[in-house]
């Protein structure tokens, strides 16, 4: 069995068939994705979700919090819906939050982007946040590895035992070691199945295997053969693959693992 750690179901891309969707999750062997939120609206939309989708073959639970490219929408208010909303039994993590050095620097986009020192201002709230309430946090690192990483250090000194994981890791093998110093799991989605991912596959190679947690997120990061489509959680099972082949392991062997971890850091079995 196998559990998405982060994929936005709450997507447009799935109005039309998400039953349709969770039901290929299930027939695929996952039992469970985590739906993460990017700002209030979209994690109240978690939430709804993992109220609704308890009892199925493929059950759903959420993060909430607020992507960094949305730091300028945590207001004193918006932080207080958050920490109540952060509160319900189907909620397992502070996420997604973090910091994206990328967009700000792309002046041609048409969208509101918030400046690097509203992420930080905003990341910290959030880790602080995620220790208040016993949650681990699920960060967005977009070229700004050495800022996020002394974050997190200075984060968890003042706070011994938290912990989360950097989704769709994207720092290397040189940020790799500080990662693991720290506590934290690594997640991994679909650039690890293109031919060309030779960093990443290393990666997927080198972490240690009680370290590792697999997500899609979905509908993004398609994964190779379906690369330039929509993505979906039943599509977990090709990244699941290629990794167990990187590591020369049985596909069972490494979903097992994977899966354990999952529950461990989303303590998982507390929320069913």
């Amino acid at each position: 069995m196998l559990i998405d750690t982060h994929v936005h179901l709450q997507s447009p891309a799935y109005t039309e068939d998400l039953d349709a969707v969770l039901q290929r999750a299930a027939a695929s062997g996952l039992e469970a994705c985590i739906v993460a939120g990017t700002d209030l609206d979209d994690s109240q939309a978690a939430v709804t979700l993992a109220e609704t989708y308890t009892d199925v073959p493929c059950s759903l639970y959420a993060a909430v919090g607020i992507h960094p490219t949305n730091a300028h929408k945590l207001t004193p208010s918006a932080l207080k819906t958050l920490q109540a909303l952060a509160q319900h039994p189907r909620v397992v993590a502070i996420g997604e939050i973090g910091l994206d050095y990328y967009w700000p620097r792309i002046t041609d986009r048409d969208w509101h982007c918030a400046e690097p020192a509203e992420q930080r201002e905003a990341l910290q709230a959030q880790l602080d946040l995620a220790a208040e309430l016993d949650l681990p946090v699920i960060i967005h690192d977009r070229d700004a590895h050495k800022d996020t990483l002394e974050i997190l250090s200075n984060w968890i000194k003042a706070h011994p035992g938290s912990t989360g994981t950097l989704h769709a890791y994207a720092g290397g093998l040189k940020h790799l070691d500080k990662v693991l110093e720290l506590g934290f799991m690594i997640g991994m989605d679909g650039p690890v199945t293109y031919p060309k991912a030779f960093g990443l596959q290393k990666v997927a190679q080198r972490v240690p295997l009680n370290r590792l947690i697999l997500e899609t997120d979905g509908p993004y990061l398609t994964p190779v053969p379906h690369r330039g489509k929509r993505n979906e959680p039943a599509y977990l099972t090709h990244i699941a693959r290629t990794i167990a082949e990187l590591r020369d392991l049985p596909l069972d062997s490494l979903a097992k693992a994977t899966t354990q971890n999952a529950y461990t850091l989303f303590k998982i079995d507390a929320h069913q």
